[in-house]
């Protein structure tokens, strides 16, 4: 394991940040030409085709059509040495954009409202630099252009299909821009950052019929709706007040007349965990409550649960180089952000289960301008002045991570 974090620079600090900010006009109009063409989950054909042709251009090699539509980037420092990849998702979300910018969706019903098209055009620019600064790094980058984080999920097909491998990955690293902070923050955190994200969806059937006569029913209302409160008590008595977690019901759907007793109803919703240990206790729990309030009724269910993504969680070590590098960035420690988790969910998980790494949030509000809408808002925008800082703590990391003085110990991770 890796016991310390040596302090080297192969460039200084200022230079790095000189080459970078070079490059934001550039890394600007790569952001706006594919926030322009977003597409969705496993859709990202000309965002696939518009990395290829500037990785092309860069003469960086990469593969393409790796689960259906991701790209990976491997850039060669200047010996051999550790390998780290970075991870962007490429994928949008189906919300009609109201921003009134020149690069507005052209896709109508389909935005970039979560901040996908700035981490693309992150890992683009880092891609860039890399390729044009390899004598200052050893080892080999990996760069992979993830689709469909939003779901079903692109990290797990893309591990199915190697891109761990050929080489070997030994960390990983990745951000996501964050309107919940504001510019000039880094949140960075050891441990859980993003919770586990399941969904189920139950049906409850009873016997419907006259609304003045319940006696000849099973009021499928009645029954949901206790089922509905009785879940609450997952969270409320079986789980540790130290731990969190939440049980939501979404939707509730039942009935199509006020005067008749609805013979079936449908709910849906989703749990959020930040501890591992509750993997699987929560459909088994969900399921003994709403077996038990049916049986006492007299009606029937059918229940779907699945688990879209585990809990994110965030290697001690690389976490500590990162947390370093955005010090440096940010240059104060009130810019790094420790307690910045959230109940949302991320299929960077994956990629942390099988190898050691660090996601972390890049703080990109910025309020005096109007740029600090919700994600999924469909007025989402934020502070393109972060898009070099991202690619300036990528670079950063990948110089700390692939150095000769850390090599051997990187090995042991």
């Amino acid at each position: 394991m890796i016991s310390t974090l040596p302090h080297f620079s192969s460039l200084s600090s200022s230079s790095v940040r000189l080459a970078v900010r070079a490059l934001q006009p550039q890394i600007v109009q790569w952001r706006r030409q594919i926030h322009q063409h977003p597409e969705l989950a496993f859709q990202e054909q000309l965002t696939s085709a518009f990395l290829a042709e500037k990785l092309t251009e860069m003469g960086i090699e990469h593969q393409t059509g790796i689960a259906k539509t991701g790209i990976v980037a491997t850039i060669k420092g200047s010996r051999s040495g550790p390998v780290l990849a970075i991870r962007a998702d490429m994928d949008a979300l189906p919300i009609q954009e109201e921003n009134e910018v020149s690069y507005c969706s052209q896709h109508p019903g389909i935005m970039h409202a979560c901040g996908h098209d700035g981490h693309t055009a992150i890992a683009l620019g880092t891609a860039c630099y890399l390729s044009q600064h390899r004598e200052d790094f050893e080892g080999t980058v990996k760069i992979i252009f993830q689709p469909a984080e939003e779901g079903p999920g692109g990290a797990k097909p893309m591990i199915e299909e190697g891109v761990l491998k050929n080489p070997d990955v030994d960390a990983i690293i990745g951000l996501h821009l964050w309107n919940n902070l504001p510019i000039g923050t880094v949140g960075v955190r050891t441990g859980a950052l993003m919770a586990a994200s399941d969904y189920f969806e139950c049906k409850i059937f009873g016997r419907g019929g006259h609304g003045a006569m319940p006696h000849q029913t099973v009021d499928s209302v009645v029954v949901s709706s206790q089922i509905v409160n009785a879940l609450q008590t997952i969270v409320a008595r079986n789980v540790n007040p130290l731990d969190s977690a939440v049980v939501t019901i979404g939707e509730l759907h039942a009935g199509t007349a006020r005067n008749v007793i609805a013979d079936s109803a449908r709910m849906s919703g989703t749990v959020r965990y930040f501890n591992p240990c509750f993997d699987g206790y929560f459909p088994e729990r969900l399921e003994t409550i709403i077996r038990g309030i049916c049986q006492a009724h007299g009606a029937t269910y059918e229940l779907d649960y699945w688990q879209l993504y585990p809990p994110v969680i965030n290697d001690a070590q690389i976490t500590d180089l990162v947390r370093s590098v955005a010090l440096e960035v940010v240059e104060t420690p009130a810019g790094v952000v420790p307690e910045c988790h959230t109940m949302g969910g991320e299929d960077m998980s994956f990629f942390l289960k099988e190898v050691p790494g660090c996601y972390f949030f890049l703080g990109s509000a910025n309020a005096n301008f109007g740029l600090h809408y919700p994600h999924h808002h469909p007025r989402f925008d934020f502070d393109e002045t972060v898009l070099a800082t991202g690619v300036e703590i990528f670079v950063r990391c990948v110089e700390k991570f692939c150095c000769s003085s850390n090599s051997n110990n990187i090995a042991q991770i």
